[in-house]
């Protein structure tokens, strides 16, 4: 699977574009503006962006009117066909939000309830008792998303729901060319249905991609050949962040072990998981991290780490944005270009790192050094082997194992020589950034050879793959 080896880049369409929060039924082509993204996109090393919902709304997206339109404060469905081919242009796929589980008070079918009431044709396409009464006053009860009553839950087990489901899909395949989907809220989704989406897009678009949202429980229901590929991994999303607050890598230390350690009792060996610090759901990792010496440090676990890394628009240059209480509005905002700095440069060099290992995108994992502060562990194949190692401390430490033998290349180190034979300095024509960030030592030999033990820096992050 072609996903397993990318990197992902989350935008919210309607806050990126600077849309209404409210749809006023007004056309404006803003749509345009995530093709103006492509070639940054390109030399960041994306290799495919996930678009949260693009599709005729009330409001936030997630209630959906049409599923074959794109909405028109986004712009008209050739406007995104224009976006889709410069993507693809500069070698970057797509993925599209697919949201089955609910729709809109403003979905066509729900409004001929609403009209017709026990003779509409729709009536079993929802969950209603004619018998109640909903807040809206609409002379019918009705099942909405965990008590969300704007979002009207679909009966996935209505073959008609799904026949219609799956004709949007072959739309959007067909008319734009997507590459996959995120299933929002997958975890509330019917298993017979996601078999038969898989089964489904397999048939018309082999390697076609499908990655679901999941909040907890086991993933491996969900996450198998039957249904998705992936889903995501808020575990270790959670592990990441928190592991750094309080100064403890043996949080996230044992999460990535439970989910892809060695021993055989281990959840998600041999599957990719979609990684991730941030989102358009939380906090971004940049306001959420108390010391932000650490912010470079959560990106080098999150390409050290076993799974499918995706960033969130404008975390890659250290954006804030903190949930409200009652919006998501600071979560998606609107920029007018990208703001690339010294943490973006470091981020583009882990995705390129990343691309080209074996062991990174593909390796088993194991612990091998765990403190409080300091985290070593190995990712490794028949051909590969490589040492993530994080130093969360402001001192320098000196980690002592039995394994830390051997030449080693220093890959980050490699990088950098790399993209200064090729480049500008890092972060030279974007300036300086703001607050203080992450810098490996320019002097850092391109080989290090360890006898027992390792020096890591004070907050660095090395990735060394044995020679």
């Amino acid at each position: 699977m072609w996903a397993y080896n990318e990197t992902f880049y989350q935008i919210y369409p309607i806050g990126f574009c600077g849309a209404p929060v409210h749809n006023d039924g007004v056309t404006a082509h803003r749509i345009l503006k995530i093709g103006e993204w492509a070639e940054y996109l390109q030399e960041l090393g994306i290799g495919s962006i996930i678009l949260n919902p693009i599709f005729e709304s009330d409001n936030h997206g997630y209630d959906t009117r049409d599923f074959k339109k794109i909405d028109c404060r986004l712009g008209t469905n050739e406007d995104f066909k224009e976006v889709c081919q410069t993507l693809h242009d500069h070698n970057v796929k797509i993925m599209l939000d697919g949201v089955f589980n609910h729709v809109g008070r403003g979905f066509w079918a729900f409004k001929d309830v609403q009209e017709k009431k026990w003779d509409s044709p729709y009536k079993d396409w929802f969950i209603i008792n004619f018998d109640g009464n909903s807040g809206y006053n609409d002379g019918f009860w009705y099942e909405g998303w965990e008590g969300h009553f704007e979002l009207v839950k679909l009966n996935l087990q209505n073959p008609a729901v799904v026949d219609y489901l799956l004709d949007c899909v072959k739309m959007w395949i067909e008319e734009f060319g997507i590459d996959g989907l995120r299933l929002d809220v997958a975890y509330s989704l019917d298993h017979n249905f996601m078999r038969r989406l898989r089964s489904f897009c397999d048939e018309i678009k082999p390697g076609f991609a499908l990655i679901g949202e999941v909040l907890f429980g086991d993933y491996n229901l969900i996450v198998n050949d039957e249904m998705l590929h992936s889903c995501t991994n808020y575990e270790c999303y959670k592990g990441i962040f928190s592991s750094l607050n309080s100064m403890n890598l043996f949080e996230i230390a044992h999460s990535l072990n439970r989910q892809y350690g060695p021993e055989q009792w281990c959840l998600y060996r041999g599957k990719h998981l979609m990684n991730f610090v941030d989102n358009h759901d939380v906090t971004r990792i940049a306001s959420i991290l108390t010391n932000k010496n650490h912010l470079p440090l959560a990106y080098g676990i999150l390409f050290g780490m076993p799974g499918i890394p995706c960033i969130y628009y404008g975390s890659e240059w250290g954006e804030e944005g903190e949930k409200a209480p009652d919006n998501d509005y600071a979560l998606r905002p609107c920029f007018e270009e990208p703001k690339p700095n010294k943490l973006t440069d470091l981020i583009k060099l882990l995705i390129e790192i990343r691309r080209k290992s074996d062991a990174l995108c593909n390796g088993i994992y194991r612990n091998v050094v765990i403190t409080n502060h300091q985290l070593i562990f190995e990712r490794k194949t028949d051909s590969e082997r490589v040492l993530v190692a994080i130093n969360a401390s402001d001192s320098e430490y000196t980690a002592g194992n039995g394994e830390l033998q051997g030449t080693y290349e220093d890959l980050i180190a490699e990088a950098e020589k790399e993209a200064k034979a090729g480049t500008a300095e890092p972060g030279e024509k974007t300036g300086e950034p703001e607050s203080e960030e992450f810098q490996q030592t320019e002097t850092a030999p391109e080989t290090v050879t360890l006898n027992g033990q390792l020096v890591m820096p004070p907050y660095s992050i090395q990735y060394l793959k044995a020679l």
